[in-house]
């Protein structure tokens, strides 16, 4: 997910931070959860603010000051209205895991599996020993008699219940049950499962594909992708795109991202080039080495203030970074001017996450809602939840696709926006055998949203998923021609099916061969690493206790 604004040579013009872009951005946002942003957009407009950018990160030129201040105070302004969706759509944890009637209990650990934690809890709270392991007489279903919506969920969870009922939301930045800190980055005692390091080497080699794959077409309508495809003879989709045969009017009217093509193209491929869909998995992976699986929310940011150049960050990533900047701490700095906080950015950051917690789904939400929480609210949070919990049903090597996809509906509140797309999604790819038709629907259902927002993407994800029933091929393949964030898409969906597919050899060798098992990237330590040392480094910390 890259962006860039088009601005005067000497100008400096930051993506993703000028007030006089974000309120577009929050207008729309308002509108998509139910707030009124008329107000707000007819004061805009009078004054002669105009609307945000499609495509880009930034409007060419400045506001003048006059207008900014009008845009800062805009901001603020709907930032105080409440969403009439906050019943479906909960932000604390706790309020999350009560919502989800279905929330995940581990999968049972086969033998010869090291030994990982089972369902940490979130920030601040302890893990409530289970009922079979207590001897607590059981009720109907699994669950104690006479028990409340919220005990019951609460049991789900493996999480106590405050006194008084559902209780304080937990504070993202409190410390969490888990290992000693001063534990993580040490060696583990047993060596990591050979077959779960093979499944995640096939895991973080098919993120790097699916990504690379869409790179060239980000940021193209729907229409140039299956433009640009069509005249090469790859369409349906089925390789690497190519500039070889095509007509220049088809280039001129859909050129490719001038900054992906040159590394993303069949005929340029040399290794797998950076890309935020590897480098937040990369920070994922030195988070859990720094301070295991109970980091907290505050790990993260100091985490990224501390490797993560800040021009390397987009959209909600860049808002908070700055908000970090500014002095605020999480979660303030998930919603402080930041239009960007229901985006696709938290759910890149999910894989690992799942990785790291085979089986257990609902450990691996709450990790994955710790390191959301920094970023992004809402539907955001949500996607990333879904992701984690999706991957590490996977990871166990014996579920299927749509197993997975249940799991990671079970974590994501039913009533929501993102639950809804998905299930939509779902059902979309079951019923019609073109896949095309597929996206059309989806499109015609989401196209109000962002190209880069949480929701529609989603459900693209899982659509393509579904359609492909789980084969690698064709799982990255729809979800990148299927358009909006084309390389985040082709990532999460090329993680999840190369999961599945269990081993790099199951993917076919025109995918594999192009990456020379090489990622270039700026996080520190780690450019030019192989995924078959990632696999390793991963699976040492799903090993670790």
């Amino acid at each position: 997910m890259t962006a860039r604004a088009a601005c005067a040579p000497d100008s400096v013009r930051l993506t993703w931070a000028q007030p006089e872009d974000l309120v577009g951005h929050e207008l729309r946002q308002a509108a998509e959860d139910g707030r009124n942003p008329e107000p707000a957009r007819r004061a805009w407009l009078a004054a002669g603010g105009s609307p945000p950018p499609d495509r880009a990160g930034a409007s060419p030129t400045p506001a003048p000051p006059e207008l900014r201040a009008l845009a800062v105070g805009l901001l603020d302004e709907l930032a105080a209205q409440k969403s009439p969706l906050s019943a479906a759509e909960p932000q604390p944890w706790q309020a999350i895991v009560a919502a989800c009637p279905d929330w995940p209990r581990p999968t049972p650990t086969p033998p010869g599996t090291p030994h990982t934690e089972r369902d940490p809890a979130p920030a601040g709270h302890d893990v409530r020993p289970r009922p079979e392991a207590t001897g607590q007489a059981r009720g109907p279903g699994g669950r104690g008699p006479g028990a409340s919506a919220a005990e019951r969920n609460a049991a789900r969870s493996g999480r106590p219940q405050t006194p008084g009922g559902d209780g304080p939301a937990p504070s993202p930045g409190t410390p969490a049950a888990g290992p000693d800190p001063a534990r993580a980055g040490q060696d583990v005692d047993l060596e990591p499962d050979l077959a779960l390091r093979t499944r995640l080497e096939a895991a973080w080699l098919g993120r790097a594909v699916g990504c690379l794959l869409g790179k060239p077409v980000e940021k193209l309508p729907l229409e140039g992708i299956r433009a640009l495809a069509r005249a090469t003879g790859n369409w349906p989709l089925n390789d690497w795109f190519s500039e070889r045969g095509v007509p220049r009017e088809v280039l001129a009217a859909y050129p490719w991202n001038r900054r992906s093509a040159p590394t993303s193209l069949a005929e340029n491929i040399d290794g797998m080039p950076e890309d935020d869909d590897l480098n937040y998995p990369l920070l994922g992976l030195v988070l859990l080495q720094r301070h295991g699986k109970g980091f907290t929310t505050a790990d993260v940011a100091r985490l990224w203030l501390d490797a993560l150049p800040a021009g390397r960050t987009f959209t909600a990533e860049r808002v908070a970074y700055r908000n970090l900047l500014l002095g605020l701490e999480p979660p303030a700095t998930a919603t402080h001017h930041n239009p960007f906080r229901e985006w696709i950015g938290a759910l890149i950051r999910a894989d690992v996450h799942g990785w790291t917690n085979p089986g257990d789904p609902a450990a691996a939400a709450a990790q994955a809602y710790r390191d959301a929480a920094l970023t992004h609210t809402g539907n955001g949070v949500y996607a990333a939840l879904f992701v984690a919990a999706a991957t590490a049903e996977a990871a166990t090597g014996r579920a299927d696709v749509h197993t997975a996809l249940r799991a990671g509906l079970a974590v994501v509140p039913p009533r929501s926006r993102l639950a809804e797309a998905v299930r939509l999604g779902i059902r979309a790819a079951a019923d019609e055998p073109d896949f095309d038709l597929v996206v059309d629907r989806l499109h015609a259902r989401y196209g109000h949203y962002h190209w880069v927002h949480a929701v529609p993407n989603t459900a693209l994800i899982a659509a393509a998923l579904t359609h492909a029933d789980g084969d690698f091929t064709r799982s990255v393949c729809r979800a990148v021609s299927g358009g909006w964030d084309t390389d985040s898409n082709g990532a999460t969906a090329g993680a999840l099916a190369a999961l599945l597919a269990g081993s790099p050899s199951a993917l076919p060798d025109r995918w594999r061969a192009p990456l020379k098992n090489r990622l270039a990237t700026t996080v520190p330590g780690f450019d030019g690493i192989g995924f078959d040392t990632l696999a390793h480094l991963t699976a040492q910390e799903a090993a670790r206790s």
